[in-house]
């Protein structure tokens, strides 16, 4: 019980800094107290909208990022095996992809609306380009770290191609994939906002945005604080999955 007892605290022990933080500057004077919502006024105000459109709000931006991501990793899994496993293509790519990684998604908006409209189809763009590249990234440098030890033992142990390739390479390969998708799920949410500038009626980017319009600044603290922990939940629940699925990496280490 006093374990159990000791982890919770542990674990409530940040937020509380955070929230006397959030007090303090508030009492403090340093800002004008009218800039800084209380935590108690923001969580007032996400009551409130919970009973109106916080729901929708969430549901779509979940879904945008969702499918941004599923698209980015689903390209960058097979690019980046390919760039991690081939020498010669990945310093042939390398420039390129860091090229465009380095291009912050917000300044192609224009172009994204030109090509694609404003629909949503333009903000899966967005999410996807931020996931790939930052997917690919992980995958091949993870790719890249393979130590070909491993396949010269099992060609010793008399093992086909295909078997060293299903039963070497895409165990090795697994937990680069969920390292991938973990990146690409923060970067995701990161360009949620930027995303959603693009004619978004509803969504928490379009939430933020229509509540910086009128100055609605305890709004806007709502719709930061629910992007950060559904950010915080999927990456909590992808760290769960990747002990299980790799707990046979501490079974022979």
């Amino acid at each position: 019980m006093s374990g159990a007892l000791g982890r919770v605290a542990l674990l409530a022990a940040p937020w509380l800094l955070i929230l006397l933080v959030w007090y303090g500057i508030r009492a403090s004077g340093l800002i004008n107290p009218a800039l800084v919502p209380a935590p108690h006024a923001v969580f007032v105000k996400f009551l409130e909208l919970s009973k109106g459109r916080l729901g929708m709000d969430v549901l779509m931006s979940t879904q945008r990022v969702f499918l941004g991501v599923t698209l980015g990793v689903a390209l960058a899994v097979p690019v980046g095996f390919c760039l991690g496993w081939y020498k010669g293509l990945r310093g042939f790519m390398d420039p390129v992809i860091n090229f465009f990684r380095a291009l912050p998604p917000i300044a192609l908006i224009p172009l994204v609306i030109v090509y694609f409209g404003i629909g949503e189809a333009a903000k899966t763009i967005i999410l996807f380009y931020a996931s790939f590249f930052a997917g690919v990234i992980v995958m091949y440098e993870g790719i890249a770290q393979i130590s070909p030890i491993f396949i010269k033992v099992a060609r010793t142990l008399g093992a086909s191609d295909f078997e060293i390739f299903r039963k070497v390479i895409i165990p090795l390969t697994i937990p680069h994939i969920l390292t991938a998708i973990r990146v690409a799920l923060g970067v995701a949410w990161a360009t949620l906002v930027a995303s959603e500038l693009i004619a978004a009626q509803q969504g928490l980017g379009a939430l933020i945005q229509d509540a910086s319009a009128f100055f609605q600044l305890d709004t806007i603290y709502v719709g930061i604080i629910c992007i950060g922990f559904i950010a915080l939940l999927m990456d909590l629940a992808l760290r769960a999955a990747t002990r299980r699925m790799v707990a046979w990496q501490d079974r022979i280490a």
